[in-house]
């Protein structure tokens, strides 16, 4: 009789292995990370957390393809980035990564509009989809009415809905958030917090978090705590 074959394991959208990352501080070498472990499945609503030095921000930047390790294997949907020119990652982060972060990074000449369609604008999606995407993105995220607006009329919180709006507009595999309610207040950070909580409901959107945060914390999953660099605690919300 033949014995039935187990589902093949979904394909990890991040997956380090035995990654290091070591800075030279004049004479001396800083290991930020040290053989640090991680799987980020489809789907997850995730935060790393750990005391300042803990490695969590250089994970997010290797995550990113902004940095890379010093040793250690860093693959997105299963591509090995070390294998990739600076060319392909470059397309990489702007195809399939999005980034939200703790200072919003909008372009202050540009509208609430121009802003959440900037990435699809680079990837060269004809104007009447982007229209279509954007508008429809920004009512979703309680921005209609709002989109001609520049960044210095928006609200911190409002800001930080425009960066979301741009972060999935191209529905990317992973959206990378680093400390994003720094800037706001208890109320727009729990307000934001439920906002991405049902994008990743709804959505699919796979979130990532770096946080010091107890409420980005509170709101997460599944909790990955870093100290020296690497995986001290790994617990999930059932």
């Amino acid at each position: 009789m033949s014995t039935p074959l187990s589902a093949p394991k979904a394909l990890a959208v991040v997956e380090l292995s035995g990654v290091t990352r070591v800075y030279r501080q004049g004479h001396v070498e800083v290991n930020a990370l040290n053989g640090l472990d991680l799987r980020v499945n489809p789907g997850e609503f995730l935060a790393i957390s750990g005391p300042s030095g803990s490695g969590k921000t250089t994970a997010l930047n290797i995550i990113g393809a902004l940095d890379l390790p010093s040793s250690g294997t860093v693959k997105l949907e299963g591509k090995d980035l070390s294998s990739m020119s600076r060319k392909q990652l470059s397309h990489l982060r702007r195809d399939r990564i999005g980034f939200v972060f703790q200072a919003y990074n909008l372009l202050p000449v540009l509208t609430a509009f121009e802003n959440a369609e900037s990435v699809l604008s680079l990837q060269g999606v004809p104007e009447p989809e982007r229209r279509d995407i954007v508008m429809k993105l920004l009512a979703d995220l309680g921005l209609a009415g709002m989109e001609h607006r520049r960044p210095d009329e928006l609200s911190g919180g409002q800001q930080q809905r425009v960066a979301i709006a741009r972060a999935i507009a191209s529905n990317p595999a992973i959206v990378l958030a680093d400390e994003p309610t720094a800037n706001l207040d208890s109320a727009s950070s729990e307000n934001l917090l439920d906002l991405m909580g049902r994008l990743n409901q709804d959505r699919g959107v796979t979130f990532l978090f770096s946080t010091h945060d107890p409420l980005v914390m509170a709101h997460a999953r599944r909790n990955v705590r870093l100290v020296d660099g690497k995986v001290a605690e790994d617990t999930t919300r059932t």
